[in-house]
Protein backbone atom coordinates (compact mmCIF):
# COMPACT_ATOMS: atom_id res chain seq x y z
CA UNK A 1 0.00 0.00 0.00
CA UNK A 2 1.17 3.34 -1.10
CA UNK A 3 0.66 7.16 -1.05
CA UNK A 4 0.56 8.94 -3.95
CA UNK A 5 1.42 13.07 -3.61
CA UNK A 6 0.57 14.96 -6.68
CA UNK A 7 1.20 18.65 -7.03
CA UNK A 8 4.62 18.96 -5.68
CA UNK A 9 6.94 20.23 -8.68
CA UNK A 10 3.73 22.99 -9.16
CA UNK A 11 4.42 23.92 -5.43
CA UNK A 12 7.92 24.12 -5.28
CA UNK A 13 7.47 26.46 -8.79
CA UNK A 14 5.22 28.94 -6.92
CA UNK A 15 7.02 28.71 -4.04
CA UNK A 16 10.16 30.05 -6.00
CA UNK A 17 8.35 32.74 -8.49
CA UNK A 18 6.68 34.22 -4.90
CA UNK A 19 10.13 34.19 -2.61
CA UNK A 20 13.00 33.59 -5.59
CA UNK A 21 15.76 30.88 -5.74
CA UNK A 22 17.83 32.09 -3.74
CA UNK A 23 15.46 32.78 -0.70
CA UNK A 24 14.60 29.81 -0.72
CA UNK A 25 17.59 28.35 -1.11
CA UNK A 26 17.93 30.58 2.45
CA UNK A 27 15.31 28.87 4.05
CA UNK A 28 15.98 25.46 3.13
CA UNK A 29 19.36 25.73 4.32
CA UNK A 30 18.06 27.06 7.72
CA UNK A 31 15.62 24.42 7.99
CA UNK A 32 18.81 21.54 7.20
CA UNK A 33 20.55 23.22 10.32
CA UNK A 34 17.40 23.16 12.54
CA UNK A 35 16.88 19.53 12.05
CA UNK A 36 20.64 18.25 12.20
CA UNK A 37 21.50 20.40 15.24
CA UNK A 38 18.72 18.03 16.30
CA UNK A 39 20.43 14.93 15.46
CA UNK A 40 23.61 16.51 17.14
CA UNK A 41 22.06 16.64 19.91
CA UNK A 42 20.68 13.11 19.81
CA UNK A 43 24.22 11.47 19.18
CA UNK A 44 25.55 13.88 22.18
CA UNK A 45 23.29 11.96 24.26
CA UNK A 46 23.44 8.23 23.04
CA UNK A 47 27.54 8.76 23.12
CA UNK A 48 27.58 9.83 26.65
CA UNK A 49 26.57 6.03 27.79
CA UNK A 50 30.38 5.24 26.90
CA UNK A 51 31.95 8.57 27.22
CA UNK A 52 35.55 8.39 27.96
CA UNK A 53 37.51 11.42 27.16
CA UNK A 54 34.17 12.95 25.35
CA UNK A 55 36.46 13.71 22.11
CA UNK A 56 33.86 11.94 20.04
CA UNK A 57 31.06 14.22 21.36
CA UNK A 58 33.10 17.13 21.24
CA UNK A 59 34.42 16.58 17.41
CA UNK A 60 30.35 15.91 16.21
CA UNK A 61 30.42 18.97 13.64
CA UNK A 62 27.43 19.86 10.93
CA UNK A 63 28.87 20.52 7.22
CA UNK A 64 27.94 23.77 5.86
CA UNK A 65 25.02 23.20 3.45
CA UNK A 66 25.42 21.20 0.03
CA UNK A 67 23.99 20.43 -3.19
CA UNK A 68 23.60 17.29 -3.83
CA UNK A 69 21.48 14.81 -6.59
CA UNK A 70 18.40 14.64 -4.31
CA UNK A 71 18.64 18.17 -3.42
CA UNK A 72 20.07 20.23 -0.82
CA UNK A 73 21.97 18.53 2.63
CA UNK A 74 23.82 19.07 5.48
CA UNK A 75 26.09 16.22 6.78
CA UNK A 76 26.97 14.99 10.67
CA UNK A 77 30.89 14.12 10.62
CA UNK A 78 33.95 14.12 13.58
CA UNK A 79 36.20 16.76 13.07
CA UNK A 80 38.54 17.34 15.54
CA UNK A 81 42.22 17.54 16.94
CA UNK A 82 41.93 13.89 18.11
CA UNK A 83 41.02 12.52 15.15
CA UNK A 84 37.85 10.81 16.01
CA UNK A 85 36.35 9.77 12.68
CA UNK A 86 38.20 6.98 12.54
CA UNK A 87 36.70 5.41 15.45
CA UNK A 88 33.51 6.38 14.82
CA UNK A 89 32.94 3.59 12.68
CA UNK A 90 34.57 0.66 14.95
CA UNK A 91 32.26 1.92 17.86
CA UNK A 92 29.55 1.48 15.53
CA UNK A 93 29.58 -1.80 13.90
CA UNK A 94 32.42 -3.53 16.32
CA UNK A 95 35.72 -5.46 15.12
CA UNK A 96 36.18 -9.27 15.29
CA UNK A 97 38.27 -9.01 18.42
CA UNK A 98 35.23 -6.58 19.55
CA UNK A 99 32.21 -7.49 18.43
CA UNK A 100 30.07 -5.66 20.45
CA UNK A 101 31.79 -2.19 21.97
CA UNK A 102 30.16 0.12 24.23
CA UNK A 103 28.93 2.50 21.81
CA UNK A 104 27.61 -0.03 19.03
CA UNK A 105 24.37 1.21 17.36
CA UNK A 106 23.95 4.37 18.64
CA UNK A 107 24.84 6.53 15.61
CA UNK A 108 21.92 4.03 14.16
CA UNK A 109 19.58 4.95 16.94
CA UNK A 110 20.12 8.33 17.22
CA UNK A 111 19.13 8.79 13.61
CA UNK A 112 16.02 6.13 14.37
CA UNK A 113 15.41 8.15 17.75
CA UNK A 114 15.60 11.90 16.17
CA UNK A 115 13.41 11.51 13.08
CA UNK A 116 10.01 12.78 14.65
CA UNK A 117 12.00 15.58 16.30
CA UNK A 118 13.91 16.59 13.03
CA UNK A 119 10.50 16.68 11.39
CA UNK A 120 9.44 18.91 13.85
CA UNK A 121 11.90 21.20 13.69
CA UNK A 122 12.37 21.68 9.65
CA UNK A 123 8.26 22.09 9.71
CA UNK A 124 8.86 24.76 12.11
CA UNK A 125 11.50 26.52 10.32
CA UNK A 126 9.05 25.92 7.14
CA UNK A 127 6.11 27.06 8.75
CA UNK A 128 7.95 30.54 9.76
CA UNK A 129 9.52 31.61 6.91
CA UNK A 130 6.88 30.82 4.46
Amino acid sequence: MGVEITGLKRLEAKLEEKFGQARMQEIADEALLKGAEVIKRELQQNFETFRDTGASIDEITISEPKAGPNGRRREIHWVGPKGRYRLIHINEWGTIKNPNPAGKGKVAASLEGGKKAYRKAVKQVLESEL
